[in-house]
């Protein structure tokens, strides 16, 4: 029997493209079908390297033509801002994937709100704003404190929250017409979670879609973010207790089902309050670093399940591994960026027990661009055989590491991922 043929459409995402290949090969060839950007440019002999290579340009029949000619038995993608093509490319090949009015809910911020309200999942007061005259009433219809970001986007790119009026409408002036400005953006009410430090007050749920059915196969448990609104790591399992993990999944896979997906994989971020889980958003592909958890676990593989259903595989049966924690911790970026010149404390955090591994993500000589997006110097991966265990080395961990930029500051990253302080708005 001839091998499936697996197509990914590749472009900036949550999963590198080598571990895409390794983990696909097992269940059929892959091919790349690679879109058009300054990412994939600069991968370019990587890809070619890897597996065999489809171009994705505008031109999404001549790109349909071109990956009907390697028979596609399935199509995916780990691309955030790739859905819509993948779902696009999906109607042409005839294979199942999102339809484009579930990748709108997926994508855009608003309408997602909104559907959810609708049907009763989460009612969190959210407004649209296009024009800086939008401001005012969405700050009517939404109330301080606020959290405004784009209609569209990842990584918390350009997400702030909003303590005052004032600050608000600088801030939608400043997004919708300066030079890097937004389409739209949304404001939405301020969720304040409930302090666990040295927990996050948030989790996400990882689920899958088999046939529009929802089953979950991870929560996974959060670090404290970084100002404004930034991730810095992720671990398995979150520490919840029974009855509020089955809140958790309770509202994860009403969210699901209310969006219409009827196949993949989804990442459901939830905010844990005084009120019980609320809902931060949907995500409509794996979620960022979850393939490296899945290797640390050595147990249930992520990508391999994200192929696995788009193949028309069934839901999975079994848990991510729960019998100890495996972590992923981010050394974020510093807000203001800069060049960085230096890196100090490696050897010395490695030969930590049960640092696993240290990988760099920006290299000394490399200038690092200001922004309050998401973004890592580097990734601290481990185990521990518990929650407990896992603070204790990564405390010792953070206090070692050191980062030294061209204009003198030499930041500990202990200080770079240090949590938002604790301010009268959580209440």
């Amino acid at each position: 029997m001839p091998r499936p043929v697996i197509a990914v459409v590749y472009d900036f995402g949550s999963v590198a493209p080598a571990d895409i290949v390794d983990r696909l090969a097992p269940l059929g060839d892959v091919l790349l079908a690679v879109c058009r950007s300054a990412h994939t440019e600069q991968l370019a002999p990587l890809l070619a390297d890897l597996a065999p290579v489809v171009p994705v340009g505008p031109d999404l029949e001549e790109a349909a033509a071109r990956l009907r000619e390697h028979r596609p038995d399935a199509l995916l993608t780990f691309s955030e801002r790739r859905l819509g093509t993948t779902a696009e490319l999906a109607v042409r090949l005839g294979l199942p994937y999102h339809d484009m009015a579930t990748v709108r809910l997926l994508t855009d911020k608003y309408a997602q709100r909104r559907r959810l309200r609708e049907r009763g999942v989460d009612p969190v007061r959210s407004r649209l704003l296009r024009t800086p005259g939008d401001w005012a009433p969405a700050l009517a219809g939404v109330g301080l404190p606020a959290v405004l970001k784009p209609a569209r986007g990842e990584g918390s790119r350009s997400t702030h929250l909003v303590p005052d009026a004032d600050t608000g409408a600088a801030l939608t002036a400043e997004l919708l017409t300066g030079p890097d400005r937004e389409a739209a953006l949304v404001l939405e009410e301020y969720l304040a979670g409930v302090d666990r430090t040295p927990f996050g007050d948030h989790v996400s749920v990882e689920s899958a879609v088999a046939d529009g059915r929802v089953s979950h196969w991870a929560v996974t448990g959060k670090f404290p973010l970084a100002p404004p609104f930034r991730e810095v790591g992720h671990y398995w399992p979150a520490p919840l207790d029974d009855t509020e993990r089955a809140a958790v999944l309770d509202l994860a896979g009403r969210a699901v089902e209310a969006l219409g997906l009827r196949t993949g994989i989804t990442h459901t971020e939830i905010k844990l309050t005084a009120r019980g889980p609320r809902l931060i958003e949907v995500n409509g592909r794996l979620g960022g670093f979850q393939s490296g958890l899945g290797r640390l676990a050595d147990g249930l593989d992520p990508v391999a399940l994200a192929g696995h259903l788009a193949l028309g595989g069934s839901a999975p049966g079994t848990w991510a591994p729960q019998e100890r924690v495996v972590y992923a911790r981010a050394v974020p970026t510093p807000a203001e960026g800069g060049l960085l010149t230096a890196v100090h404390g490696v050897a010395d955090a490695l030969a930590l027990p049960g640092l696993d591994g240290y990988e760099t993500r920006v290299q000394p000589g490399t200038p690092v661009q200001p922004g309050v997006a998401t973004g890592e110097l580097a990734v601290l991966w481990g185990t521990a055989d518990d929650h407990r265990a896992m603070v204790a080395v990564l405390d010792r961990a953070l206090d070692a590491l050191t980062y030294t930029f061209a204009d003198g500051r030499t930041l500990r990253a202990r200080d770079l991922a240090a949590p938002a302080p604790l301010t009268p708005l959580d209440h």
